[in-house]
């Protein structure tokens, strides 16, 4: 067996297990918590008071105006300065979570806007409250429109995890970096990092197809039953 190729199955069942143990956890929750948090930023920015929206726009601009790794770096090695102290994997989370908000909720904003004025009226219109129409026919009809953009900032999410690396997150690709410090061969080890993430986001795409789909056909039923 060639060395690279031995090296390679040599080091990929702690690469899993990194991928497995932190990597994707770390993904789920950042995702989880972000989206969360995008909907209220959006919900702040289109219905809440002047006050509300100033600041959801505030935080939406500070985010989405630096780079994740300085946030995240800000976050770790910047907080202990005045007496917060993280560990690694909450900082990370924190991190990934204000960043996939700011995101998401420009987004959400976008496709809840979109959604025609006269589905408000038609909601309203028979008895609905703001929160009912909201939570039974906007939200709804703008989360098939979500999918595909929220769908590439999950599939975007899985590769940024790798910047947890420079926190000390032993995710994959630190897993990567540990192996190299040893073995001294970075290219082999850092290609194979690469394939995995490549087979990662493949195989999200090919989910984000399948749903895209799925939520096309029932679009296309309540069209045909509207």
């Amino acid at each position: 067996m060639p060395h690279w190729l031995q090296l390679m199955a040599e080091s990929l069942p702690s690469l899993l297990w990194a991928g497995l143990i932190f990597t994707i956890p770390l993904t789920l929750l950042s995702f989880f918590f972000g989206l969360i948090l995008g909907l209220i930023t959006a919900i702040a920015r289109l219905f809440g008071p002047a006050p509300v929206a100033a600041i959801a726009r505030f935080y939406v601009w500070v985010i989405r105006g630096t780079p994740l790794l300085v946030q995240l770096f800000v976050i770790f090695y910047g907080l202990p300065s005045i007496g917060i102290l993280l560990d690694a994997f909450p900082a990370a989370l924190i991190g990934f979570t204000l960043n996939i908000g700011a995101y998401s909720s420009e987004i959400i904003r976008a496709v809840i806007s979109s959604v025609p004025k006269g589905q408000w009226e038609a909601a309203y219109s028979i008895g609905m409250s703001w929160r009912q129409a909201m939570s039974r026919t906007i939200l709804p009809q703008a989360g098939r429109v979500a999918v595909p953009p929220l769908s590439n900032t999950f599939i975007s999410l899985v590769k940024d995890t790798s910047l947890a690396a420079a926190i000390t997150v032993p995710e994959l690709f630190q897993a990567a970096q540990r192996i190299v410090a040893t073995t001294y061969e970075p290219l082999i080890l850092y290609i194979e990092a690469a394939l995995i993430y490549l087979v990662l986001s493949s195989i999200l795409s090919q989910l984000q197809v399948r749903l895209e789909r799925r939520f096309a056909r029932y679009g296309g039923m309540l069209e045909a039953n509207a």
